[in-house]
């Protein structure tokens, strides 16, 4: 495949839209605006907040396309951004289309402040790095885990994922052993949801966004390597 560390591939003079989902990626990463036509993110990620609100954030190209551009398709009402070759403009000036929390937004406002007290993007971009840096140092000491994305450039800077190298080559073994660690990690309330994705290969997920303390991902590696070893010997 072909690594793509940033936006710089893309053409300012692209015909297209570009499509990004920035949802682990907003606030921590300086982000190329000017190549990005549609991004979403949410803000329970690199900011914390509550779970279940999604932004949307377009370009003037893709307000463009939104007054040119009529679906050969149907559209669910609630899906809706232009009806008539106009954008829906209530729907990016605070008109609601259902009843969101107005507690869930207050608590992103705290958020935003906590941010802007933490140096903005550079501050939290600086916190998930040191945060990424103590589980490099870690990777580095011990040959039975490594990255799971070979190339540093095309790691993700908050969403650490981790791969447990199969004892002699036996990747059913190194499924294993990612189990019993996972569970013995959450036996001793150490860490949940830590496992990797379903369909990645065995290994571990750690968060590394800019709330995390890098004293607490200091303290979650030993336990780490604890966990491996009594699952070694399991």
């Amino acid at each position: 495949g072909v690594a793509v560390p940033d936006g710089a591939f893309i053409s300012p003079e692209r015909s297209g839209l570009t499509l990004c989902d920035a949802t682990s990626a907003a606030f921590v990463v300086d982000l190329p605006w000017d190549r990005l036509d549609v991004t979403t993110f949410s803000w329970q990620k690199v900011l914390g907040s509550e779970a279940a609100h999604g932004v949307l954030i377009l370009s003037p190209r893709a307000v463009q396309r939104l007054q040119t551009h009529t679906p050969s398709w149907p559209i669910p009402k609630i899906f809706r951004l232009a009806k008539n070759g106009h954008p829906i403009e209530g729907i990016f000036s605070g008109a609601t289309i259902n009843t969101p929390s107005m507690l869930c937004v207050e608590d992103v406002l705290h958020s935003l402040h906590w941010a802007r007290d933490q140096g903005g993007v550079a501050g939290l971009g600086q916190r998930a790095a040191d945060n990424v840096a103590m589980i490099d140092a870690f990777v580095s000491r011990n040959d039975w885990i490594e990255h799971l994305a070979v190339d540093p450039a095309t790691r993700s800077p908050t969403s650490v994922c981790l791969r447990i190298r199969p004892p002699e080559h036996d990747s059913d073994q190194s499924a294993a052993i990612a189990k019993l660690m996972t569970t013995r990690l959450a036996e001793m309330g150490v860490a949940y949801d830590i496992g990797s994705y379903r369909a990645a290969p065995p290994g571990l997920r750690i968060w590394c966004g800019a709330t995390v303390e890098t004293a607490d991902i200091a303290a979650l590696l030993p336990w780490i390597e604890y966990a491996y070893h009594d699952a070694l010997s399991a």
